[in-house]
């Protein structure tokens, strides 16, 4: 019998909605063995850990909660190396995993009522693979970036920021205006990447951000492509968005109305001229390196089977 993981953070702003429309629906689905995995209060390595031991052959993973939970599902499958299933459904502020995927609710993953309830086809995703100091760290399904908006992402660990999307209505308002918020205190503060090159070229003294572009969408408003489904290329750019305003604002507008901007790569190498400190994120999970001297991007040699629309 086919089992069903459901992940999720009962800590989450929206475990709430999980809970009443996610778990009664999974419930009344029959013929399948049903399971849950909680995220635990530790961190994203030991969470990762633990499930990839859970996960078996056949198994499909729900990721029932934002993109860090959406982290976790994928990268989980990947370390297991067994030959799981991964679908993703929107309870998060920005939910870029679902929307790449386009499965907003569990009827797009499943057909509630039907005798073949699954939507499964044969797609694959080809997550990035980030290699900080020739160690593997994280695989990203849909987006990682370097500098300052790494560095805005932990705005959402503060406490009353999360006490905030939890309990108060319009959530993207809320998300959007603190970021906002933050860029024009913090903008001029310091230096957020060192000095490095990109591929062998020197980078701009001013440059404060690298994107690598995978998914359909990064932060919900910026739009992507359809990378994720190619075995070795993404997209990939590099901005000097904490010293012109207007050049953030243009990054904006190209992002929302058009594409984010970008170029084409087969792999990033980033190389610092001396040892440095920064902020790298993954899709919500950001973390501080200190004393790196390269971080290699690039497709990861195996992929991930999904269900998506």
């Amino acid at each position: 019998m086919r089992r069903i993981l459901v992940v999720y953070n009962p800590r989450s702003s929206r475990f709430a909605d999980v809970r009443n429309e996610v778990f009664p629906k999974i419930r009344n689905l029959k013929g399948y063995i049903i399971g849950k995995y909680e995220v635990k209060p530790t961190n994203v390595d030991r969470n990762i850990a633990t499930l990839s031991e859970i996960i078996q052959d056949d198994d499909i993973v729900i990721s029932a909660g934002g993109d860090a939970t959406g982290v976790i599902a994928a990268n989980a499958i990947m370390c297991s190396a067994k030959s799981a299933t991964l679908a993703a459904l929107p309870y998060g502020n920005f939910n870029d995993l679902s929307r790449t995927l386009r499965t907003k609710k569990l009827e797009d993953v499943f057909i509630i009522g039907k005798t073949r309830r699954e939507k499964i086809r044969n797609n694959k995703l080809y997550p990035l693979d980030i290699i900080v100091d020739g160690k593997h760290w994280r695989y990203a399904t849909c987006y990682v970036t370097i500098g300052m908006t790494a560095e805005a992402v932990k705005l959402y660990d503060d406490k009353k920021v999360r006490h905030k999307l939890k309990t108060g209505f319009g959530r993207q308002i809320i998300s959007y205006t603190t970021l906002a918020s933050w860029y024009f205190k913090h903008r001029h503060k310091h230096n957020f990447i060192p000095e490095f090159k990109l591929n062998g070229i020197t980078q701009h003294p001013a440059t404060s951000d690298y994107i690598a572009l995978n998914g359909r969408s990064m932060a919900r408003i910026m739009k992507g492509g359809e990378d994720f489904i190619q075995p070795k290329v993404f997209h990939h750019k590099t901005d000097r968005l904490a010293s012109s305003f207007m050049r953030l604002a243009i990054l904006m507008f190209k992002s929302i109305f058009c594409r984010t901007p970008g170029t084409s790569t087969t792999g990033d190498i980033i190389e610092f001229s001396s040892p440095a400190t920064f902020t790298l994120q993954a899709e919500g999970e950001s973390r501080r390196f200190e004393g790196v001297s390269k971080i290699e991007i690039r497709k990861a040699s195996n992929h991930i089977k999904i269900v998506r629309k």
